[in-house]
């Protein structure tokens, strides 16, 4: 048994779906959420400054003793776990990415469509995973730049939203003829619903859902569940936004919970 907390963290609100599956699968764990909305997204950044700013984060999640760190972002994961684990071999991090992977291939996919972010998609992380795993399965990827801003500015249930989905997902969907889908990046499970009304014969994968999965999974091997921890979840932001508020509020209706804003190093 162990009752620390795990660390979470995203370059924004979207992590806050691993924290509402985490819950649901694993509700006797408790988080330390950490979402960098002041300098969200990450996507479109350098690989040196996405490095920099995941560093910081868990150089914080650590000096605040939690057992297992989970980067609920596909760009930190893509961009920045291996030197993370490097740095800090003692303390279990993972990341979407893998665990999402294992999915796909376990399911038999052939092939197989990756949507997410700028930097995502330019290391290829998903495809060359996949395909070292399944050699022969075919890896479409496009990037949605427009989805996570709009999602950080509360617009998710909206016409907006629907039209640019279908502006980025209508050509690639016709074009490549695949019948799954992942999500590659953490804010997408939010607009899911836009996705299964335009195309109702995709299979989805979250990445939310299956980091949660493997989280459980280590933690019952390493016998590191929690069992009536007094600890009490704690949200963090970078920068207090009325929309990180009203995504906590939303997710996480019936739960007491304070959110902290948190100054980052530059």
């Amino acid at each position: 048994m162990d009752n620390r907390p795990i660390g979470v963290f995203d370059s924004g609100l979207g992590g806050l779906t691993t924290v509402a599956e985490l819950q649901r699968l694993l509700p006797e764990e408790r988080v330390i959420y950490i979402g960098d909305t002041a300098r969200t997204p990450y996507g479109s950044k350098s690989p040196e400054t996405i490095k920099k700013f995941a560093g910081q984060i868990v150089d914080y999640l650590i000096r605040h003793n939690v057992k297992m760190i989970i980067i609920a972002c596909n760009t930190a994961t893509a961009i920045a776990l291996d030197d993370l684990r490097k740095k800090y071999p003692a303390v279990p991090i993972i990341g979407v990415i893998e665990p999402t992977v294992k999915k796909v291939v376990n399911d038999g996919c052939t092939k197989v469509g990756v949507i997410a972010t700028k930097a995502t998609v330019s290391s290829d992380v998903y495809g060359k995973e996949l395909r070292a795993m399944a050699p022969d399965i075919e890896v479409h990827s496009t990037a949605c730049p427009a989805i996570v801003p709009l999602i950080e500015e509360g617009l998710t249930d909206t016409k907006i939203m629907e039209l640019t989905v279908q502006h980025y997902l209508d050509s690639f969907v016709k074009d490549h003829d695949f019948e799954h889908l992942i999500l590659g990046c953490t804010h997408y499970p939010l607009v899911a619903g836009h996705i299964h009304k335009l195309y109702p014969g995709l299979k989805l994968y979250s990445s939310s859902e299956e980091v949660v999965n493997e989280a459980a999974e280590i933690l019952r091997e390493r016998d590191m569940l929690a069992s009536g921890s007094e600890f009490k979840d704690r949200y963090y932001a970078s920068d207090m936004s009325d929309n990180f508020i009203a995504m906590v509020d939303m997710l996480f209706k019936d739960t007491d919970f304070k959110i902290h804003l948190l100054m980052l190093e530059e």
